[in-house]
């Protein structure tokens, strides 16, 4: 990707084939019914699979690439709904130490991200990094994890954490998570839209497909365009970061808030337009949505995304 008066936001060919070769590997191995299925755990064959592929050690030095290459993985990744600690795998591979960054890399060892007690993934981390202001540290738990219920279905807990190695300031590893989930929860959107458009060309009212009605139809395509400046907002962050460029951190936390949103109005859409459908558990629909509203809610959360957009306004 070259820069000249803008920014050639298409994938090189080796991006494209990144994204290719996750999509395939998605294809014939993470269906909608597994994803179903995983609420509450991650099939281990399924992560050790994408580890296999290279995927979670992009960016690291036991993998190839950078922040493209990340974001192009997680396009695809977002498109199918794939569980797992994607984001926070790839922000820990920039601060871990080389045994523990090899693990995680390898598809060994899960990783808890976060500010305890509260950590996405603790039922079931092997590593555990905990995140404070301009600090991160990798930490030890002091005791059980006490597993909690969520609605995106993915394994929460509480854990009193101690730390014991210091792994520096953390906010250039946080920019590659916030444009890493970025680029899924866009692709996520993109796969919600989709599919509801698909549904509304063959879901018939008064004589005529549904899509056919403005209500219907306007709605989508204002999600299809708020994804879509997502996608290419996350593009824009990962130049900027493999480019180590100043505006990385404020560009990834913009593209995190957008992305955010972009795709919560579009899971709320999709479930309008799929009706009664959109809500039930083994509907065509519920399974993305929950990962969405699930992942909008991530540590580190979006607070340090605004602080970065309104830091250089004095605010």
């Amino acid at each position: 990707m070259t820069a000249a008066l803008g920014l050639d936001l298409a994938f090189d060919d080796a991006q494209q084939a990144i994204a290719d070769s996750v999509a395939n590997f998605c294809r014939d191995h993470c269906g909608d019914e597994l994803v179903r299925a995983s609420a509450g755990g991650l099939p281990e064959a399924l992560w050790r699979g994408l580890a296999e592929l290279g995927v979670l050690a992009l960016a690291t030095p036991e993998g190839d690439g950078g922040a493209l290459e990340v974001a192009a993985a997680m396009e695809s990744l977002g498109r199918a709904a794939h569980p797992g600690p994607l984001a926070e795998s790839f922000l820990a591979g920039q601060l871990l130490p080389e045994a523990e960054r090899a693990a995680v890399a390898a598809g060994e060892a899960l990783v808890a991200v976060g500010s305890p007690p509260l950590l996405p993934w603790a039922p079931v981390a092997a590593v555990w990094i905990e995140l404070a202001g301009n600090a991160a540290w990798l930490c030890e738990p002091r005791g059980p994890v006490d597993a909690v219920a969520t609605l995106g279905g993915d394994p929460w807990g509480r854990v009193e954490l101690a730390r014991h190695t210091a792994l520096g300031d953390p906010r250039r590893a946080a920019a590659l998570g916030g444009l890493a989930l970025a680029a899924y929860l866009a692709a996520a959107g993109h796969r919600l839209v989709e599919d509801a458009a698909g549904h509304a060309r063959t879901r018939r009212q008064f004589g005529r497909p549904i899509a056919e009605f403005q209500a219907v139809s306007h709605p989508l395509a204002d999600a299809a365009i708020q994804l879509d400046a997502a996608a290419t907002l996350a593009r824009v962050a990962a130049w900027h970061w493999d480019e180590a460029s100043g505006e990385a951190q404020r560009l990834a936390g913009a593209a995190r808030l957008s992305a955010a949103r972009a795709a919560l109005a579009a899971a709320h859409t999709a479930h309008q337009v799929f009706g009664a459908l959109g809500v039930t558990l083994d509907g065509p629909a519920f399974h993305v949505s929950r990962r969405i509203r699930q992942l909008v809610a991530a540590p580190p959360g979006p607070e340090p995304a605004r602080a970065s957009l309104l830091a250089p306004l004095g605010l």
